[in-house]
């Protein structure tokens, strides 16, 4: 793995495990205003975020790109929060620092571990001369076959 992918890789990882901490923190410690009970706040919050984090833990291009998806819901109640709740916009402006460390880590890394792996998603002018290459080959089997 090059070390610029490297970098972006422990971004989304470092990332990653602080907005699971955080979340958990905010939830159960800092929130004031406990209207839910312990299993949705669970549900609603904590696991989302804990899905692509074995995924992330292990370096997986594929799960990294979908993680974004996740983070995505993070950033909007961040940024919800901090319009709408005065007394947690503080800890809204760190989960959406968070989520933006993680959005950058894991788009970059999928991006460039992806490259290195041989797993992008080919230039279509490439794509359309591979295909006539390959019809032409078959088309000139098959006058060979029929000689």
């Amino acid at each position: 793995m090059a070390p610029d992918t490297r970098i972006y890789r422990y971004l989304a990882l470092i990332c990653h495990l602080l907005l699971v901490a955080w979340i958990a923190v905010w939830q159960f410690a800092l929130s004031t205003t406990q209207t839910y009970s312990l299993i949705f706040i669970v549900l609603l919050y904590l696991v989302p975020i804990l899905l692509p984090l074995p995924g992330v833990i292990k370096g997986k291009p594929y799960t990294h790109a979908w993680a974004n998806f996740v983070v995505l819901y993070y950033l909007m109640h961040g940024c919800t929060v901090a319009y709408a709740v005065p007394a947690e916009r503080l800890y809204a402006v760190i989960e959406i620092l968070l989520c933006t460390g993680m959005f950058a880590g894991c788009s970059v890394f999928a991006r460039k571990r992806g490259r290195e792996l041989g797993l992008g998603i080919k230039k279509l002018k490439v794509e359309m001369a591979e295909e006539k290459a390959y019809f032409e080959g078959q088309k000139q089997q098959g006058t060979n076959l029929g000689e």
